[in-house]
């Protein structure tokens, strides 16, 4: 099978907002469907590529009865590991509704803010937060802090700015209900 979306997890993460993605060196991870990751022992790698040839659970005539995705949503839905799994659902929705290839454009327009958040406000130790906000918030949200962040910080040096991006971002946050950190269990 030819995969054309390595950074679409098949279980509906975005690789592209992942901060392993957004490593440098042997800790940069190329997406769930890279040549490394294909090699691990992902039940939904397993399922999805290899046995039924598609690139994503949303892909799936089967998914609202699959157990094993519906573990993972369960638990997903309070939990996080070194991703945020918080829109997950909403993920496989827009891959379902809209097919991968629109849900790879909106990850792609997520990715591109991120690059900017990460570019222009990161001290050296945002890189997990901007990469939930980019992940969480809605992509109006995300242009709207950026453009507010870049008025309010001109001028000032890096630690400050990333203050104000991190204020702005945690203030949509609060008043939408949003969580901008990883759920640990």
């Amino acid at each position: 099978m030819t995969i054309k979306y390595p950074e679409v997890s098949v279980c509906g993460l975005s690789c592209r907002l992942c901060p392993r993605y957004h490593s440098r060196g042997q800790r940069r991870c190329g997406g769930c469907k890279s040549e490394y990751r294909m090699s691990t022992g992902c039940r939904f790698i397993t399922c999805a590529v290899k046995r039924k040839k598609i690139e994503s659970c949303g892909e799936c005539p089967k998914l609202s009865e699959c157990e094993k995705w519906r573990e993972h949503r369960d638990y997903s839905s309070h939990h996080d590991t070194v991703v945020c799994y918080q829109k997950l659902e909403v993920s496989i929705s827009l891959i379902q509704n809209g097919g991968i290839e629109a849900f790879n454009d909106n990850q792609k327009h997520r990715e591109a803010l991120l690059r900017k958040m990460l570019e222009e406000f990161n001290e050296g130790r945002s890189k997990n937060y901007f990469c939930i906000a980019a992940t969480v918030l809605e992509i109006d949200e995300i242009e709207g802090a950026l453009q507010r962040a870049r008025e309010v910080s001109d001028g000032l040096n890096l630690a400050d700015k990333s203050k104000i991006l991190h204020q702005v971002l945690s203030s949509i946050a609060e008043r939408r209900g949003y969580l901008l950190r990883l759920r640990k269990w």
